[in-house]
């Protein structure tokens, strides 16, 4: 899908000069036990639209959210704040309320060039409900907010498969646009089926097992993915199914997390679809506390599985050279310990010396291409998580649906 194939109208196809822009971004990000921001890659991400947004005149309310009510993540934006304002050319003001008497006093001051990051909109009960979006039009924070911006934006494509007010309810009343951070994997994402992203090869790893399960579950059976190279706990997963020797410490890891529920579902796509499946064929672990590479004849030690070896570093790195499209999502290896960051390292050495087109997920990735001073070969590193399987499930996304219905609505107020 191109740029000007788009069905929702982009920050292309609007004036922002003297406009109150409402922002709406995802910076929703990991937050360590001494609640701290332990990954910034969303909060940068966003960065880029908001500096663009000021570049072409306009002042800027971001809207986002933090946590679920009830989880220990579920905190204020004032940190986000402090780390945004690292990334943007402008002044920027936290505001700790949502849309009471203060937000909306400090966005009717706003002057050309403001930025403003207005509280958490989960703090919002009605935020934390989905419904269509002419109800969430009606809500609360769409009628209190609305009235004072010209402008919608949404660059939050990793909640785009959401229905909340914050989402769907502004397109509704007012002009919109996808942010080009969203916009930009709309695009990205809607290459990996066409027949010019051929050979496309995903490579699986991380720790969200569920989610790679799933999103194999999609790719496969449509055809999206020629071959999926497996690492970290979903490999382990699928060598079991296998009945390959992972060892009992690995064994014990897998039960703790309760992952050996899917193996069902992993026997299901092995057995369809296991000539397109590639599990390691060599590991690391550890051996008299140094890191220790082994074939799977050799497993069976106090130590679980923590990386690729190199054999299969070798192995997937040939099918990523006969590759037009590689999707690369979550680490290779434990890489919390510096011992096990080795094939995660390879394997984007690998992929930046293909002619690939590429996207890497996750904030590890992220974090370790620009350790090795690769990040700048990379292709586009997607914000999405659940999102990004909605989309290549071919799911309605509720986000980008009304979008779609904004445009037709408000044709001639561009």
């Amino acid at each position: 899908m191109r740029r000007d194939t788009l069905s929702f109208y982009t920050m292309d196809n609007f004036v922002f000069n003297g406009k109150k822009v409402l922002l709406r971004v995802d910076i929703n990000s990991p937050i360590d036990k001494a609640g701290m921001i332990s990954d910034d890659t969303r909060i940068r991400s966003h960065a880029k639209t908001i500096n663009e947004l000021i570049d072409l005149g306009a002042s800027v309310a971001v809207l986002a959210h933090q946590g679920r009510p009830g989880d220990a993540d579920f905190t204020t934006l004032e940190a986000h704040s402090k780390i945004l304002q690292k990334y943007v050319n402008a002044p920027l003001k936290y505001v700790d309320d949502l849309f009471g008497p203060c937000a909306r006093e400090s966005i009717k001051a706003m002057k050309q060039g403001d930025v403003i990051l207005l509280e958490n909109a989960r703090f919002y009960s009605e935020e934390n409900v989905e419904k269509v979006p002419e109800v969430q039009a009606k809500t609360f924070l769409v009628k209190y907010l609305a009235p004072l911006f010209s402008l919608y934006v949404n660059d939050a494509f990793a909640t785009a498969h959401r229905g909340h007010p914050s989402l769907t309810g502004f397109p509704m009343v007012m002009p919109s646009a996808g942010g080009r951070l969203l916009e930009n994997e709309v695009e990205f994402l809607s290459t990996v089926s066409s027949g010019s992203s051929k050979p496309c090869i995903f490579v699986l790893g991380g720790g969200k097992v569920p989610d790679s399960v799933q999103l194999m579950e999609t790719l496969l059976p449509t055809g999206m993915a020629d071959k999926v190279l497996l690492t970290g706990l979903i490999s382990h997963l699928f060598m079991i199914a296998q009945g390959k020797r992972v060892g009992h410490a690995t064994m014990k890891v897998m039960e703790g997390k309760g992952l050996n529920s899917l193996l069902p579902r992993a026997e299901s796509l092995l057995k369809n679809y296991g000539e397109r499946i590639m599990t390691p064929i060599d590991v690391a672990t550890l051996r008299s506390g140094s890191r220790y590479e082994t074939g799977l004849s050799g497993m069976g030690g106090d130590a679980p599985i923590y990386d690729i070896g190199e054999g299969t570093v070798k192995a997937y790195c040939d099918e990523l050279k006969k590759a037009k499209t590689v999707m690369m999502r979550g680490p290779a290896g434990f890489i919390e310990d510096p011992r096990f960051t080795k094939g995660s390292e390879a394997l984007l050495k690998c992929l930046v010396a293909t002619s690939a087109k590429s996207l890497l997920g996750g904030g590890h990735l992220r974090s370790i291409s620009e350790k090795l001073g690769v990040a700048d070969k990379i292709g586009y590193f997607s914000t999405g998580g659940g999102a990004f399987i909605t989309f290549l499930s071919g799911e309605k996304m509720p986000a980008l649906e009304v979008l779609i219905t904004s445009a037709q609505k408000f044709k001639s107020d561009r």
